[in-house]
């Protein structure tokens, strides 16, 4: 019988809380969790709502060991982000911010039991960092 974790991965985008995720997964088993936010732009010079954009965040969290001391967890990121900065047209317009699509992957995040750990996903502009915490679970959730 394999152990089970118990996990938060927190997104964080320029120093700020955007996004969380948590869940319960066995060591050996692989959870994938999906979040969406459909975001819509003021542009041009009239600063017109225009076309929305899926920002679109998916984490695979698979714990590859745990005991009372930490875990070691293997995530696959892949999400849309926009950059910081707003474009303009030659007339001083606002374009949309341009999305991009990151992806990240570590083989074995060694998180310690109660501990927070910071992975750097993206340096600047945004910069992008996951705060994970993981620990075993309680008898009661193993099954």
């Amino acid at each position: 019988m394999q152990p089970v974790v118990n996990w938060t991965l927190q997104v964080i985008r320029d120093g700020l809380q955007v996004d969380s995720f948590d869940g319960t997964t066995a060591v050996g088993q692989a959870r994938p969790n999906k979040h969406h936010k459909v975001v819509t732009h003021k542009v041009g010079c009239k600063e017109q709502p225009a076309g929305s954009i899926d920002l679109q965040r998916t984490i695979t969290v698979s714990p590859l060991r745990a005991d009372s001391t930490g875990s070691v967890i293997a995530i696959e990121a892949q999400e849309t982000l926009e950059s910081d900065t707003t474009p303009k047209t030659s007339e001083g317009c606002k374009l949309p911010p341009q999305p991009f699509l990151v992806h990240a992957s570590h083989p074995g995040l060694v998180v310690p039991a109660g501990q927070w750990v910071n992975w750097q996903i993206v340096g600047q502009d945004p910069s992008l960092l996951y705060r994970v915490r993981a620990s075993l679970a309680p008898p009661s959730a193993q099954p």
